[in-house]
């Protein structure tokens, strides 16, 4: 039987201003010391495998309102500029490396062209902040989304030539550089450029993450992040073909690059895919649908964040500072008869920024997991807290509670949010309930350990769900819900909230009883047949980053 650390008791519901001591005043207060920002960190242009020049995809994420993005195309080579000029187009050709490259490869077009359009873009949006990102080929894995923050582009362009799995250029190896001497550490072997078993190209993923990690550390790069994309796209990794990531990666990559290698992308772009997000071919039996992908994604959600219990909970029943995220992964727009919406159109990323609008400000955001994703603008701002006596943690923090004693007792759990008046569809979105889920944290898991391979956290359940009659909405236009849990040992609380009702048809599980890993659970997205921009904008969610709490 399940065991929980966390019991729940009955909701405490009351007027707003019982909620936390005055939560309008609460709200105002954490305004002061930072903003939440909007943003999106993988999308495409023509300068790799995207459809539309760099200019007009910076202009549709202004146009989105999107506070911050990254232009992140893939690794290894690029055949045009961000114009769709092809490179041999121009006189002289510009493109070097050895082997002579058919098209560009992408450490110099990340070094001597993307990084000029960067700062044009920047001009031309001055209140928004974009990075110089790039889609990392993983070394044995899929793909990964990565950004360095830095004066140049120096740092990037060296980290692509060194790890990029589909880089094969030679020509920089063994050239010195701020960052040590550059060596190719991509899963194959120099000279031949023969492929390295499925482990050992895991081994130099993990190199990169280290790299990566010593930077920072070092200060040759200002910030950086590596958050791992589509992660169930390829399906399970095996050690002869490789595939997509284990739990087990995440766990190595985490603990080479704790800083810099500090999420996954739970909810990933090409939303109006035939079978939303991944465009793997799913076969359904009933309500059971498989693929390579586990069966496509859950409510426009990535199986290893959506099940409840799965990989991530697994990863944050460590204690990890693992962090969920979504994107657009723009290629081209679904209205030309492709799969993506506008960066910003559909999801996005938002990331509460303390300080300033700086580009370490935003990534320090990243990495401070006070963040949740939303789909359909679904909702726009998220206070999560809990809280006991005078402490109280937000989202990416931890609690320090106690049980027994003169000051222990129960947490209080803290939910307040925002819609706004309307979404890009014109329409205005509304939350049907918001899940509160609750798991143990047992604490970091050995890698000599079988259990270092195990990604399911046993533990974790829904233990209460606020539908729209227990919330109260306040002057500012927020909807706030309070509720107490008995803790008797370490744990975390995370959210969920959409604007189904449990149990409709092909979209989302039953109310069972509280607590469940199965309450209102969303259901495979191929169960609505042919999707369309239409049918995502219907089915909406939006997923928080979890407050830890330590037990005394």
């Amino acid at each position: 039987m399940f065991q929980t650390r966390f019991a729940a008791r009955a909701a405490k519901v009351a007027a707003v201003v019982a909620l936390l001591s005055g939560a309008a005043s609460a709200n105002e207060g954490h305004e002061k010391h930072g903003q939440w920002m909007a943003g999106d960190f993988h999308q495409h242009t023509l300068y790799t495998d995207g459809s539309t020049p760099f200019d007009y995809v910076m202009s549709r994420n202004n146009m989105y309102g999107l506070d911050w993005w990254a232009n992140s195309e893939h690794g290894g080579t690029g055949r045009t500029d961000g114009n769709g000029v092809p490179w041999t187009s121009y006189s002289p050709n510009p493109a070097v490396g050895s082997p002579a490259p058919s098209g560009m490869y992408r450490w110099q077009s990340l070094r001597d062209f993307v990084f000029a359009d960067v700062l044009k873009a920047r001009a031309t949006y001055p209140n928004r902040r974009i990075f110089n990102g790039y889609e990392w080929n993983v070394p044995g894995h899929e793909h990964c989304s990565t950004g360095i923050v830095a004066d140049d582009p120096s740092a990037i362009s060296a980290f692509e030539f060194q790890f990029d799995g589909s880089d094969a250029d030679m020509s920089r190896i063994g050239e010195k550089t701020p960052f040590g001497v550059l060596a190719k550490q991509n899963g194959r072997t120099y000279p031949g450029n023969a492929g390295k078993t499925m482990p050992e190209r895991h081994a130099d993923a993990v190199k990169a993450c280290a790299w990566m990690q010593e930077q920072y550390k070092a200060g040759t790069i200002e910030n950086g992040w590596i958050v791992f994309a589509h992660v169930e796209r390829a399906g399970a990794w095996n050690p002869t073909s490789g595939g997509g990531y284990n739990v087990e990666h995440f766990r190595d990559f985490n603990n080479a690059g704790p800083d810099v290698c500090f999420g996954i992308e739970g909810a990933p772009g090409h939303q109006v895919e035939p079978f939303r997000g991944f465009g793997n071919t799913v076969t359904c039996a009933g309500t059971a649908c498989t693929s390579k992908d586990f069966g496509g994604t859950y409510g426009g959600v990535g199986y290893y964040t959506a099940k409840v219990g799965g990989l991530w909970d697994a990863l944050l029943g460590e204690g990890r500072h693992f962090w969920n995220f979504a994107s657009s992964d723009y290629h081209e727009h679904w209205s030309r008869g492709s799969s993506d919406f506008y960066p910003g159109e559909y999801q996005k990323d938002w990331a509460f920024v303390k300080g300033g609008r700086s580009y370490n400000d935003i990534v320090d955001a990243m990495r401070s997991g006070n963040s949740f994703f939303a789909m359909g603008d679904l909702v726009d701002r998220l206070e999560f807290t809990v809280s006991q006596g005078h402490k109280k943690a937000t989202m990416g923090e931890t609690l320090d509670a106690r049980v027994t004693g003169k000051h222990g007792g129960p947490v209080t759990v803290t939910i307040r949010f925002r819609t706004p008046p309307f979404n890009n569809q014109g329409a205005k979105p509304a939350v049907d309930h918001v899940d509160l889920i609750a798991g143990n944290v047992t604490g970091p898991i050995d890698p000599s350990s079988p259990e270092y391979k195990n990604a399911t956290n046993p533990s974790t359940e829904v233990v209460a769900s606020f539908s729209a009659k227990d919330l109260v909405k306040d002057e500012d236009g927020f909807y706030s819900v309070s509720h107490e849990l008995i803790l008797d040992g370490p744990g975390y609380l995370r959210l969920r909230g959409t604007n189904l009702p449990c149990g409709t048809p092909n979209e989302t599980g039953p109310a069972v009883a509280l607590p469940s890993a199965d309450y209102c659970s969303p259901l495979p997205d191929a169960l609505m047949g042919q999707n369309d921009a239409q049918k995502a904008f219907k089915d909406l969610w939006f997923y928080s980053n979890p407050v830890f709490v330590s037990a005394k």
